[in-house]
């Protein structure tokens, strides 16, 4: 399965721009992240789909992201999850925060979205709706 994790495989996280590599500094930051979904799989019992993950600076700019995205740091993905709304990933995701049961469990931004959710790893939480 994942080399990352049960579910996770660091393909799924790489930039799509297909000319980069990961640091080792993103690629630790990236298995952190991992460790995180594997958790909410587990939540979920539902495929999670890893839409974008890390992107090195020059495609954050092409894609008009900003200077302080937590991509290129290789702390963000954004995801889709098999059976659920964004509103819902989101539901679950701050649900399972609140959740003495789930103390390892730690998502610092989340960003809600039409399509997908955007999770992330910074350590102030953040929270933003960017839906039209």
């Amino acid at each position: 399965m994942g080399d990352l994790t049960k579910n996770f495989s660091k393909w799924e996280f790489e930039c799509h721009c297909k000319k980069c590599t990961m640091s080792d500094e993103v690629l630790e930051n990236v298995k952190k992240v991992a460790e995180q979904l594997q958790i909410l799989r587990y939540y979920v019992d539902a495929e999670v789909t890893i839409n974008s993950a890390y992107r090195c600076l020059e495609h954050n700019r092409a894609i008009g992201s900003n200077n302080s995205s937590q991509h290129p740091k290789g702390t963000a993905v954004d995801i889709t999850i098999q059976g659920y709304t964004p509103d819902e990933v989101v539901s679950i995701v701050e649900n399972m925060l609140v959740n003495p049961y789930l103390h390892s469990f730690y998502i610092g931004g989340v960003g809600k979205y039409n399509s997908f959710t955007h999770l992330d790893i910074r350590e102030n939480p953040a929270r933003w709706d960017n839906r039209t």
